[in-house]
Formats: structure tokens, C-alpha cells, sequence
């Protein structure tokens, strides 16, 4: 799953991107409330944790904006207003959830999952391929039953080919949704994770479910591909 953080303190937003990072979000950032806002509107999210005091535009505005054109985005206001004012004010335009700072990120980490099970029904939230489930709201993959440990990386790949199931995709494709970057003919980056994946996800279990598709990049699906 993919969050947005709108928060004009770098270091706080930079705590947050790697908490939440090291339970295998994918994770946006912005310290600027106008760019914020276009990301928020622009693209995929699964959640935005907004504070309300931002350059540009501020946090009541991003909001406003929001329950406009995504109603169904979840929103959780992180700011340092405490007052109960502001707290009525901020769910009563749509905010669906208030945290004030300072905060423990073991509660932040709690408040976002119990927002995506809350956001989420359950066939969005897990994914599976015949024996392989991905549980985008837990962080959990296991094959057969078994649990395998994934890396930030591995996890959000997988969830790229896994909500993408039988379509060819890409490396350009791939390292821009996984990696946010533009596609450089030079890395490998793709391939060698792929590799990783294989090696977990396939090794030791039939099928394999992770093909290569020559000339092309790659495709998951029970049925293979041209290798």
C-alpha cells in the first residue's frame, strides 16, 4: 500500500517515511502544501497523513480539496494544534482521523493500519495468485501457507506484479511504480530483484508463478510466459 506524508518539518517526515518504510509501506513525501495537495489528487493512495500547518496551502485546504474529488481517501491529520476546536473542525470536513504532536510512532503505525482494515474491504486488502496471498493491509506474504520475509522492495514489487496479474509489464513500467524513478537502460536494478523474489516466492514450490517475458520484462500468472 502506498502513503502519503504532507509535512513541512523534513526530519519528522523523513522518521515517519522510514517507520513506515521498515513495515513495507511504499511511501511518498512532501514538505510543500500546493505540491502536496497536486500529489494527493494526482495520484494512487492508499492513505495521507496531513499536517496542517504548510507552506503554499494549508492542511484545511488540502482536506477541503480532497473530500471534493477523492471522498474515499483516508485522511489522518498529524499537527500540533490540540485544541478540541481544531479537532472537531478537522473531522467534521472529512479528516478521519487527528494525532497531535508529539506522538509515539508505535500509535501513528497503529492508527494507520486500523484506518486501512477500516478503508479497506477485505478482497482490496489481500491478493493471491493460486497459493500465493498477499496481505496488503498485515504486510504478509506466505505461499502454501508459509510465511515469507520480504524487504521494503521485495514486498512493494510483488504487490506492483501481483495487482497487475497477467499483464506484461515493463522494467520502465516497473522501476516508476516501485522505485519512482525515471527508467535508465543502464541499471539492473529490476532485474536483480526479480531474482530476489524468485528465490522466495518460487524456489521450492510449484509453479512458478514470476516469468520472464522476452524482449519485454516480466508478468506474474499461474499460466507462464515466453521465457
Amino acid at each position: 500500500m502506498r502513503i502519503l506524508i504532507v509535512e513541512d518539518d523534513i526530519a519528522l517526515a523523513s522518521f515517519i517515511r522510514k517507520g513506515l518504510e521498515a513495515e513495507h509501506y511504499a511511501v511518498d513525501a512532501s514538505s510543500d502544501g500546493e505540491q502536496g495537495r497536486t500529489m494527493a489528487l494526482e495520484f494512487d493512495y492508499d492513505l495521507l497523513i496531513l499536517d496542517l500547518n504548510l507552506p503554499g496551502i494549508d492542511g484545511l485546504a488540502i482536506l477541503k480539496s480532497l473530500r471534493q474529488r477523492k471522498p474515499s481517501l483516508p485522511v489522518m491529520i498529524l499537527t500540533a494544534r490540540s485544541r478540541v476546536e481544531d479537532r472537531v473542525q478537522c473531522l467534521d470536513m472529512g479528516a478521519d482521523d487527528y494525532l497531535v504532536k508529539p506522538f509515539s510512532f508505535l500509535e501513528l503505525s497503529a492508527r494507520a493500519r486500523a484506518l486501512l482494515r477500516r478503508c479497506h474491504l477485505p478482497s482490496e486488502s489481500v491478493l493471491a495468485v493460486r497459493d500465493l496471498r498477499l496481505d496488503r493491509v498485515e504486510r504478509r506474504v506466505e505461499r502454501s501457507g508459509r510465511r515469507i520475509d520480504l524487504t521494503t522492495k521485495e514486498f512493494a514489487l510483488l504487490e506492483y506484479l501481483m495487482r497487475n496479474v497477467g499483464r506484461r509489464l515493463t522494467r520502465a513500467m516497473i522501476i516508476e511504480h516501485v522505485w519512482n524513478l525515471t527508467f535508465d537502460s543502464t541499471t539492473n536494478v529490476v532485474d536483480v530483484y526479480i531474482n530476489y523474489l524468485r528465490r522466495k516466492v518460487d524456489d521450492g514450490f510449484s509453479p512458478a508463478l514470476i516469468h520472464t517475458v522476452r524482449g519485454v520484462g516480466y508478468e506474474l500468472g499461474p499460466n507462464g510466459a515466453a521465457a
